[in-house]
């Protein structure tokens, strides 16, 4: 008579072999999260830069719509009856809130109109000198040789010309000194800093195996330079960029200051404080309040900027 107890237990690892191993594997792993992906998850939790975003985005806003903000002009002048008037601090957002300058006009609806022409100034001055500074950069990184000895050098040449005197020398030049011009005379000069982070990262990007196997593939050099090398360059020059976006705009200030930079009928800042560096005695309030609205402009940017760089440079994380 068989054995039914042990055909049993040998047929019992059998079954236990056709059956599909139960695991508990886990939830299947994400995909893999990019650098600005993991900036990004920074930035959202960064104080700083949610404060800066906050300010910034006031400032555009009252830029492209001052509307919003006040009914009165900023070129209506009444010297007989608004001359130095003091602030009446109890109405807010009123024309005469702030008070009115030497030649009647309001304050707080030049301080509304004038983020105009700072905003403006700032934010195209960085957009033309990253342009320039990034195509220039990475022709003398990725090239090398002559063509970044002839690059190398005429940006030293550049650097070295002081920013401010510099833009003094070109805008004394010009008679009738728009928004335009005083743009164009900061872009000229303020590429440098941007085209030397550039070649340098462009240099030690060139190097990676994605790079050498593009070329080994026979991709053309416009396809490496935008598709491999630009992507992964970009990241130090934006933080430079954000981070001078706040000295251009300071830059036109100091220019409008000193009579150099924007003239009337354009509303600016910098006009504002350098008319009202008569009245310091009389009427501080004339210097102080656009004077003000300048440093938190300047430092709302560099807060951005500042966040920015915290960001996407993982040795400051």
């Amino acid at each position: 008579m068989p054995d039914t107890t042990a055909l049993k237990s040998t047929d019992a690892p059998a079954a236990a072999v056709d059956a599909p191993p139960v695991t508990d594997s886990g939830p299947a792993p994400g995909k893999p999260r990019s650098l600005w992906s993991d900036a990004w998850h920074d930035l959202r939790r960064n104080p700083l830069f949610l404060i800066s975003m906050v300010l910034i985005l006031l400032l555009v806003v009252m830029a492209i719509f001052p509307s919003l903000f006040t009914s009165a002009s900023p070129r209506d002048a009444d010297l007989a009856k608004h001359y130095l008037q003091h602030p009446n601090w109890g109405h807010f957002f009123a024309p005469d809130w702030l008070g009115y300058d030497g030649q009647g006009r309001s304050i707080y609806a030049r301080l509304i109109y004038g983020a105009r022409a700072s905003i403006m100034v700032g934010v195209v001055v960085t957009i033309a000198v990253t342009v320039l500074g990034l195509i220039i950069g990475m022709i003398a990184g990725y090239f090398g040789g002559w063509i970044d000895t002839i690059l190398s050098r005429v940006t030293d040449i550049f650097f070295g010309v002081p920013f401010i005197v510099g833009a003094m020398v070109i805008l004394t030049s010009f008679e009738q000194r728009s928004v335009w011009v005083v743009i164009l005379s900061l872009s000229f000069l303020g590429w440098t800093q941007i085209a030397r982070v550039a070649r340098g990262s462009v240099i030690t990007i060139k190097q990676a195996d994605y790079v050498v196997a593009a070329k080994a593939l026979g991709a053309s050099t416009t396809r490496i330079l935008t598709r491999h090398i630009l992507p992964n360059a970009i990241a130090p020059v934006i933080v430079v960029a954000t981070i001078a976006l706040g000295g251009y705009i300071a830059a036109e200030a100091t220019l409008s200051f000193l009579g150099i930079g924007l003239a009337e009928p354009t509303v600016s800042w910098g006009i504002d404080v350098s008319a009202a560096s008569a009245q310091l005695r009389n009427a501080p309030y004339v210097l102080i309040i656009p004077s003000v609205m300048v440093s938190i402009t300047v430092l709302s940017f560099l807060m951005f900027g500042d966040a920015v760089r915290n960001a996407l440079d993982p040795k400051m994380r």
